[in-house]
């Protein structure tokens, strides 16, 4: 039978509670893996593969990385859809042997590493949540829980099969969690959609009566009353998300916030397709580069970076908020030297809420501490600023977070240095003149001779003995030294009970006293001793900063929304933007209005400026809808999309690109604009236009904003029409929306005579001499053609095949005129002449048969003459 050493014993033992992990295996300074750990992480980190011994007969695989850049490795791991098992060790090797020579160092796993864990900065986007959801589902109930643990950031909210969808496009959470069983089967092939991590939970951890106790442990309550009333649903899925956090974290649970309520109603409703199609906070690439959120984002702290996120993925629609977030907008834009004064102040403001969090986690370091002192430093420059003013309710509450720390703010001032290490074990951290125990033991470290020295000096003016030394040997220690003959005089001095003899020899007498013994103990262990103090102080400042962590988080609020206010003043007056009117009204009037990713893709590439346009689907009652025609290029897709981007930034409470705008809130968003294939799903261009159609006709309410482009042009011609014309007569018959339409069928311009909600309106071209040139302007009308053939001229295509296009195009619409449009056939059209096969090139000038025929008199020939000619033709023919 194979033998398995003690070691390999504790680890297979180790991983076989984490099987589904990737072990790293504290060895010293490195994390070992083995087995097929070993060979999965060398080929996910591109790191050399060896072996380690021998079990059951074969090679053991090993591979290894340092503890001290294991970060890096982690980020990679988890990218790749790894989840990693921490394994430490738990007591060091000398404590090991004291349980017997050959003992093993005791290790387990501190912690599992997930995407939806992550605290350290290196692993996340600084302005990005990183959001670990739940999800419960109870008899005819269902709920989300989500949380970032690197921020404290705790929500809850019911929700509906069919809102889960665009509830997960909303959070873009990193890891999800969901009940082993049928619930997990219903979720995973839409979190594969999304590709969202998705780990099953046993359904004991959605038990919502387990679950209740858990979070009034988490919280130290009684019951859950005092944070508002939740469905049982709820509770299982904020119990669950709790209970997975104790699993990952070994027990060490995060610093999470009171639960926040949400509610569906609360919000714009946006849904997955919506939110891709607009590109509100990733381009179409998948990057940031492109999108919304990029060229709006002026905020200067990671903080506010993840607020404007988050109110752009959940523009609101209660009306206090949104007029109390634009009066304070207007009070920035107003004030605004003040604003760079406060956007002066923020951009030296660490992020307060992850130092807050890894201190919690027991992850944080002395430069956590700083960036707490550093952030309520300017906090109360902040404050300072706004003082005595009069200030809208948004900023004054803000401000009022961020005082009330001066006692805090004046230990950390003394206690730390400016700017303090990474790590508290390379201490240094701790400011000189906070603790005097800690200043001896530095002064001990590292000034040993001095000490000894001014020891020696007292020595000696207590003696009376000039030549009297302190010295110092591996034997004895430090000591005293004299000559045999200042022996007697020494013994007889003040305090001479004070020396001890250790030592004559042949000329010298040696004593030691008791403080020089115990100094000599504090030199040698000063180093050490300094450390664990600091240690200890970390430790006691940490422990002060977490006890206002409520009040901590309350004022990280505060500057992140100072930031985000200050940040969108500052793109108002720099792009001209203007303050929305937003009410209860079924408005929607847009004079001059912009995109503002085109726009500043306009000015940065090629210099142009962009045409603004007007839009105006107000109604009292009933659907206002623009049907838009005109041809491709044209900018009507452009028109579409900026139109319900000026209703979502008014709605986040942000100015707009546009002269004016008045907008009646929107309920929902909805845009259906491009598509692709979906084949991982079996989905064709057109089955995904129509899926997503479906949706918004399903949907859609009578304040809902509703953009859609091209509908039906996947399909045969007649079917896209039919289709076309359906939807529309849905859209203003039953769902009564408010709504853009582009299409290139012309024959629906007739219903703006049969439907009084639905007037034509076109982008205008201009075409001279035969081509096309692009107005951008959009005016009420319709199109009376498509301009096709001229686009697909600018595009390149063959001119024998534009040509070809233009002699099809004008057969067809002479046919229409005639009325047999529907009759007319392929027969019916002249063939495409398909070109000549190659002739050999012509030469210049008259050839050498034309030049003989040109001199050549027929009647000046005989018969005889004229025969031998024709032969002479004949040959050279040939």
């Amino acid at each position: 039978m194979a033998t398995v050493t003690p070691m390999m014993a504790q680890y297979l033992d180790i991983k076989a509670q984490y099987p589904d992990a990737l072990l790293f295996y504290r060895m010293g300074d490195f994390y070992e893996m083995f087995f097929e750990d070993a060979v999965n992480a060398a080929e996910a980190l591109d790191i050399a593969l060896t072996k380690r011994g021998k079990h059951n007969g074969d090679d053991i695989p090993m591979c290894g990385v340092p503890f001290h850049a294991a970060e890096g490795y982690l980020l990679t791991l988890i990218r790749k859809g790894f989840r990693v098992a921490v394994g430490e060790q738990l007591e060091t090797p000398a404590e090991a042997k004291k349980r017997g020579g050959k003992s093993v160092v005791n290790r387990d796993v501190v912690r599992l590493v997930t995407p939806g864990t992550l605290t350290e900065d290196s692993l996340l986007e600084a302005r990005r949540h990183n959001f670990l959801v739940s999800y419960a589902e109870m008899r005819d109930q269902a709920a989300l829980a989500w949380a970032d643990i690197s921020t404290g950031a705790f929500h809850v909210m019911p929700v509906a099969r069919v809102r889960l969808s665009p509830e997960l496009a909303r959070l873009g959470p990193s890891e999800l969690i969901v009940a082993d069983g049928p619930a997990y089967d219903h979720i995973r092939p839409l979190a594969d959609e999304y590709k969202i991590p998705v780990t099953p939970l046993g359904k004991a951890s959605f038990d919502s009566t387990a679950a209740e106790k858990r979070i009034c442990a988490l919280f130290k309550v009684g019951a859950l009353d005092g944070f508002g009333t939740f469905s049982r649903a709820e509770v299982s899925a904020m119990g669950a998300l709790i209970d997975y956090l104790e699993i990952t974290q070994k027990g060490k649970l995060p610093l999470l916030q009171v639960p926040e309520q949400e509610a569906e109603d609360r919000v714009m409703q946006i849904d997955a397709a919506t939110r891709r199609n607009l590109e509100l906070t990733r381009s179409l690439s998948g990057g940031r580069a492109g999108s919304l959120l990029s060229v709006i984002d002026r905020t200067v702290t990671p903080g506010g970076g993840r607020l404007l996120e988050q109110r752009l993925s959940s523009p609101s629609r209660n009306l206090d908020v949104i007029h109390d977030r634009l009066a304070a907008l207007d009070f920035a834009v107003n004030q605004s030297q003040l604003s760079e004064q406060l956007r002066d102040a923020l951009r030296q403001s660490p992020d307060l809420d992850r130092a807050l969090s890894r201190l919690a986690l027991d992850r944080g370091g002395p430069r956590d501490l700083a960036a707490i002192r550093n952030g309520l430093t300017q906090a109360e420059t902040i404050a300072a600023l706004c003082q005595d003013l009069d200030l809208p309710n948004l900023i004054a509450g803000a401000i009022d977070n961020l005082q009330g720390f001066d006692d805090l703010l004046a230990m950390l001032d003394a206690s730390l240095v400016a700017e303090p290490p990474l790590l508290a074990r390379d201490g240094g951290f701790i400011a000189a003149g906070y603790n005097d125990e800690l200043d001896q033991a530095r002064t001990l470290r590292d000034e040993g001779r001095s000490v000894i020295a001014a020891m020696q000096n007292q020595y000696a003016e207590h003696t009376g003995i000039s030549s009297l030394k302190i010295k110092h040997n591996n034997v004895l220690g430090y000591f005293i030294e004299t000559t045999a003959t200042h022996a007697d005089k020494m013994l007889s001095a003040p305090l001479s009970e004070s020396y001890i003899h250790r030592q004559t020899t042949a000329n010298q007498v040696r004593f030691t006293t008791v403080e020089l013994s115990e100094i000599e103990t504090k030199i040698l262990n000063a180093g050490n001793q300094a450390l664990e103090i600091e240690k200890r102080l970390y430790s006691e400042v940490s422990g002060c900063i977490l006890d206002l962590s409520a009040r901590l988080n309350s004022a990280a609020r505060g500057l992140a929304e100072l930031d985000l206010l200050t940040g969108l003043a500052d793109l108002a007056k720099g792009e001209n933007w203007n303050r929305p009117k937003v009410d209860a009204s079924r408005a929607f009037e847009i004079s001059g209005g912009r995109h503002p990713v085109v726009e500043q893709a306009l000015r940065q590439q090629v210099g142009e400026v962009f045409i603004a346009n007007d839009c105006d689907l107000t109604a009292a009652d009933g659907a206002a809808i623009w049907l838009l025609t005109g041809p491709n290029m044209a900018g009507k897709s452009t028109f579409l999309r900026q139109n319900a981007l000026i209703a979502l930034l008014a709605q986040i409470g942000s100015y707009v690109p546009a002269d004016t705008a008045h907008i009646g809130v929107v309920s929902q968003l909805f845009s259906r604009v491009g598509a692709s294939d979906d084949l991982a799903r079996g989905r064709s261009t057109f089955m995904v236009e129509m899926v997503e159609t479906a949706a918004i006709l399903n949907q859609a309410d009578d304040r809902a904003l509703v953009i859609l482009d091209e509908i039906g042009r996947g399909t045969a011609t007649y079917d896209g029409l039919s289709i076309a014309w359906a939807t529309l007569e849905h859209l203003h018959e039953t769902n009564r929306s408010r709504a853009l339409f582009a299409t290139h069928y012309h024959e629906l311009t007739q219903l703006a005579a049969t439907l009084a909600g639905v007037d034509n309106a076109t982008v205008t071209v201009k075409e001279w001499e035969g081509e096309v040139i692009f107005l951008h302007e959009v005016r009420k009308g319709a199109a009376d053609r498509s301009y096709g053939v001229q686009v697909a001229q600018l595009a390149g295509l063959p001119a024998t095949v534009v040509a070809r296009a233009r002699d099809v195009l004008d057969m067809l619409e002479e046919s229409s005129r005639d009325g047999a449009g529907s009759k007319i056939k392929i027969d019916d059209l002249p063939l495409f002449a398909a070109a000549p096969p190659p002739q050999p090139a012509v030469p210049k000038g008259p050839s050498p048969l034309e030049e003989m025929l040109d001199s050549v008199h027929p009647d000046d020939l005989s018969p005889r003459e004229a025969l031998e000619m024709l032969y002479q033709l004949k040959n050279a023919n040939q």
